[in-house]
């Protein structure tokens, strides 16, 4: 059994890694401050026997851990911050890290962080690290002239980005792999993968309508990408399709026009399918339902869940005067609809006077709050699709609120990526 430890501990990404491989391990502690992201951690693992909430208050176990795994806080150095690097308090935590590894001097350590480190004050916070860290080698070079304060380790690095190792997420995370003096330095980096899975892999089948965007939030984002087209700057708001694979999981919750959306086609007028039913339409509904389509333009469905919607009727200059026929998906409906001539009117959308060839909405009229935007309803990621996209097993569940899933979904560390490094480690 191997004797393991973690700081800024999330929700359990290090743990995933380790039951994945099937190693048994002792967990002398793990630390984090946040208190839902601790909640989820107990939640799945049980609580570890020494769980302090403070790196600079957190005791150091005497006994040399086997592998020590530390990932402080990205935002001190990320790409879309303030670039304050070591200046800013957060990212002093480094030196934090590097203190245990100097008392504790486990057999192997794992670092990780955003890729913007990299590039952080021209390259000079990361070679700070890599010199602390590094004091054997570096990446298989040895070192000739060691800092005076630099730990006696083999050091391995490199950018590892999620989608080259079966994650389709374009996320790039930088990994600091750290060998004992004492032990075999033979490492390497995990081969990179051709990708097979896409967006439509992870989505789920049955998602709740609170996560689909309102007709008010995707006009936002539509005046968004008009404002930074005409200046030709910004970040432009681009639904995904399907077949695409995820942009980088951000921790803040809130959603921007960089955030992952995904495009939900819907039926089309003619032959429709939904769910596990297909069927026509035609002028005149099925003898017995008394319901007729009066104008071709001015006949919309709407999909609700197992209800098809009919609305037809003429509009007058000053007021609609529809009607509504609602048919159950059912098998007897699904037979009887099969019956009908292939038919494909145009539909009048009478809220912007606009004329599709399918419907412009998937809910009821007067209760509509989503807008189509090229023949398909948009939605943001789930919590669960997101913590797929990290390589959570659905097992892992969290007794937090949807706002604290997605930032911890978005801080956690890809489980693949993880899993097959360790893989590599000779535990």
């Amino acid at each position: 059994m191997i004797k393991v430890g973690s700081d800024f501990s999330g929700v359990g990404a290090f743990n995933q890694a380790l039951m994945r491989l099937g190693i048994e391990y002792k967990e002398l502690f793990a630390c984090d401050m946040d208190k839902y992201a601790r909640q989820t951690f107990i939640h799945n693992y049980g609580e570890p026997e020494y769980y302090p909430t403070n790196v600079y208050e957190r005791e150091i176990p005497s006994e040399s851990l086997d592998i020590y795994m530390t990932s402080p806080p990205c935002q001190a150095f990320s790409l879309a911050g303030k670039r304050l690097g070591k200046d800013d308090k957060r990212g002093i935590l480094f030196f934090n890290s590097l203190e245990f590894i100097q008392v504790n001097k486990p057999r192997y350590f794992i670092f990780e962080n955003v890729k913007g480190l990299l590039s952080d004050d021209n390259g000079k916070t990361f070679n700070e690290w890599v010199n602390l860290l590094g004091g054997k080698s570096v990446n298989g070079l040895p070192v000739l002239f060691a800092y005076e304060d630099s730990v006696h380790y083999h050091l391995y690095w490199k950018v590892l980005n999620a989608k080259e190792h079966g994650v389709p997420q374009n996320r790039e995370r930088v990994f600091l792999i750290g060998i004992r003096d004492d032990k075999d330095n033979s490492f390497r980096f995990p081969i990179e993968e051709s990708l097979t899975k896409r967006l439509k892999d992870i989505l789920e089948e049955n998602v709740d309508d609170k996560y689909f965007l309102s007709e008010k939030m995707i006009e936002g984002f539509s005046k968004h990408n008009d404002n930074h087209n005409e200046k030709g700057t910004g970040f432009i708001f681009e639904p995904k399709d399907q077949n695409d694979i995820a942009n980088c999981l951000r921790a803040n919750a809130a959603l921007c026009p960089t955030d992952n959306t995904i495009k939900i086609e819907l039926c089309k007028y003619g032959f429709h399918t939904c769910g596990n039913y297909q069927y026509n339409f035609c002028d005149t509904c099925n003898e017995g339902d008394n319901y007729e389509f009066l104008q071709e333009s001015n006949t919309t469905l709407y999909f609700d869940n197992s209800t098809v919607k009919i609305k037809y009727g003429k509009e007058n200059k000053k007021q609609s005067n529809f009607n509504y026929g609602c048919y159950k998906l059912n098998d007897t409906l699904d037979l009887n609809i099969s019956k009908f001539e292939k038919h494909e009117p145009l539909v009048i959308d009478v809220h912007n006077r606009s004329v599709h060839s399918y419907s412009p909405s998937l809910t009821e009229p007067h209760h509509n709050t989503t807008r189509l935007w090229d023949g398909y309803k948009i939605r943001r990621l789930t919590p669960r699709e997101c913590f797929r996209l990290m390589d959570f097993p659905d097992t892992f569940t969290w007794p937090v609120s949807d706002s604290q899933a997605y930032k911890q979904a978005g801080n956690s560390i890809v489980v693949n990526v993880l899993y097959k490094i360790l893989k590599n480690l000779n535990l």
